[in-house]
């Protein structure tokens, strides 16, 4: 259902506060860059700090102004059973394509307790979902055995995979196989991801290489390795500087740089500091993508 580069979008923010004319801006390019899928109020969309009125507002904006013209995939993930319920029908209701579902967080539910709060999602909810796994946030591991036992149930129609363990992930092709979607949750194993059998990407790099990320995600899509691999190795040194400090970070310094948003973002994250800035600078510089804008 959901296929190709999709956008971690990030929330843009003017000073403290929600920019939704640049939030609109974003959604347009894109849609004019070839994203396949925009991922807004995910880790990468600040959702940690956003309250509950901003969360649905942001989803709104971005929904709204899709207008069809490309899906949305909207982050409606919580800690909390029944929150993760109300703003999922609240997503559905604003007429998303699917929810984003992450793992709970802090609490570290057992694997009974994730398969549970994933059955009474499905059993509360009409909308396809994702299931995200990335226990570094979270503090907990959805292991694939788990996932296997909720592959039967026909909303869940994905994982993002931001485990990082490469073997594990091997593991969960082996168990799903075709029944359930895989997509990369980190940029630097997209392309391992996809060569065996992965379905995209839910990209923190496309905010600002759109275009690159999707043509190296199509190429792999479509079997053609060698230039696959080559848009890979361009973005390698991309991916990397953008973890070099807590994301969203360094992409929200960097579309600052490109000149595309502004860098603000909310406390208790801060501004990069000099010396991994310097390097952000030195690989956008090498890019080309200093001060390009949204154009």
């Amino acid at each position: 259902m959901f296929k190709g580069s999709m956008v971690a979008l990030v929330t843009p923010f003017t000073g403290n506060r929600v920019d939704e004319r640049k939030l609109r801006e974003l959604v347009d390019f894109h849609i004019r860059e070839g994203t396949q899928a925009l991922v807004p109020v995910g880790t990468t969309g600040e959702s940690a700090t956003l309250d509950h009125r901003e969360h649905e507002r942001v989803l709104e904006v971005v929904i709204e102004h899709a207008a069809r013209r490309i899906q949305v995939l909207a982050g409606t993930g919580s800690n909390s059973t029944d929150e993760a319920i109300r703003l999922t029908r609240a997503a559905s209701a604003m007429g998303a394509d699917g929810a984003l579902i992450i793992t709970p967080y802090y609490n570290r539910p057992t694997q009974e307790g994730l398969v549970r709060h994933y059955e009474a999602l499905a059993k509360s909810v009409d909308i396809p979902m994702v299931i995200y796994n990335v226990p570094v946030r979270t503090g907990v591991n959805i292991l694939p055995e788990t996932i296997e036992r909720l592959v039967s149930i026909e909303l869940f129609v994905g994982v993002k995979e931001a485990s990082g363990s490469l073997s594990q992930i091997i593991e969960l092709f082996d168990r799903v196989g075709d029944r359930m979607a895989i997509y990369s949750g980190d940029d630097l194993l997209t392309h391992p991801i996809l060569s065996i059998g992965g379905k995209g990407v839910i990209s923190v790099s496309a905010n600002i290489v759109p275009r690159l990320m999707s043509e190296m995600v199509d190429e792999a899509l479509a079997g053609n390795w060698d230039k696959a691999f080559q848009k890979h190795l361009a973005l390698v040194p991309l991916h990397r500087v953008l973890g070099l400090e807590t994301n969203p970070i360094p992409i929200k310094t960097a579309m600052g740089l490109a000149g595309m948003i502004a860098p603000d973002m909310r406390l208790p994250l801060v501004p990069m500091s000099e010396g991994p800035r310097q390097k952000l600078e030195d690989v956008l510089k090498n890019m080309g993508l200093l001060g390009k804008g949204l154009s």
